[in-house]
């Protein structure tokens, strides 16, 4: 073979091989970045979860954790294909002002009200949560929050708001705000012997629970709804558009929705399914 077509060849087998290797990496880095909340993780329900997703489809999931209100704004700034949260107002809101293109309901469980076996409030065994939080402001018993915008708080504040109690005027006092997430909040409220509002799967998930032990539930206002939102490509349109509705159309369906309700932990069911389909 004459050398500068030797050249040539070597030249083009280099091209194709680049071109192949461009090809296969873009193939396995099919990746969405979920924008989520702490309970998501916490629960344990993603490391069972994302996996099986992957498994089906190939595309990895990138959660990052955070807390609802923190989700939806990092969303809203193109950081992210797809928000999981549960604060079905906030999420509407979202979609509304087009940030998102359709919410879709996905799972729910319950919020329960935790706090000292001493019970100094004594509202042990009610089933009105905002008479509950009343009577914790009115004894001013150590109540421990989130306040960081996340669904939690979000319903907590929406709690006291029902029971006609001002906490800005405890802040620092009775009321201590943690500025954190779930985990953080409840080791605060064991190790102070606070009340506290904690979603029921990172309760159950929580191995630090000190003397604190449930206290209120069952009220129909702690219900605990979670949303499903692909991020509006047309506000964003380098996002993985296509890979972020078929984990929305994964999740809310057959497969995503016996995952959730095949998730336990010490025996017990975390979530319960609730999606109709998207397609």
């Amino acid at each position: 073979m004459h050398a500068r077509t030797a050249i040539r060849v070597r030249a083009l087998a280099a091209a194709l091989f680049i071109l192949a290797s461009a090809s296969t990496a873009g193939a396995e880095e099919r990746f969405i970045i979920l924008q989520s909340t702490t309970s998501t993780e916490n629960s344990g329900l993603f490391d069972d979860l994302l996996p099986r997703f992957r498994a089906d489809t190939g595309i990895e999931v990138r959660p990052v954790i955070v807390g609802t209100g923190q989700a939806l704004k990092n969303a809203q700034n193109g950081d992210g294909d797809v928000v999981l949260v549960h604060a079905k107002a906030a999420e509407e809101e979202f979609v509304a002002k087009g940030y998102g293109v359709e919410r879709f309901d996905v799972m729910y469980n319950d919020f329960v009200i935790v706090g000292p076996s001493s019970d100094p409030a004594k509202i042990k065994g009610q089933k009105d949560a905002a008479a509950a939080m009343a009577a914790i402001a009115k004894s001013e018993s150590p109540f421990a929050s989130r306040a960081d915008e996340s669904g939690t708080h979000k319903k907590e504040l929406a709690l006291w708001a029902d029971a006609a109690v001002d906490v800005s005027d405890a802040s620092g006092t009775w009321y201590r705000e943690t500025g954190s997430g779930m985990g953080a909040t409840l080791n605060l409220a064991a190790a102070t012997h606070a009340y506290t509002l904690t979603d029921r799967s990172t309760w159950i998930s929580f191995k630090n629970k000190g003397d604190l032990q449930i206290l209120v539930e069952g009220d129909p206002r702690l219900f605990n709804q979670y949303g499903v939102i692909l991020v509006n490509p047309e506000r964003h349109p380098r996002m993985h558009a296509k890979d972020g509705q078929a984990f929305i159309d994964w999740l809310t369906g057959a497969p995503g929705q016996r995952a959730i309700a095949d998730f336990r932990v010490d025996g017990q069911q975390l979530f319960y399914p609730n999606a109709k389909p998207t397609r």
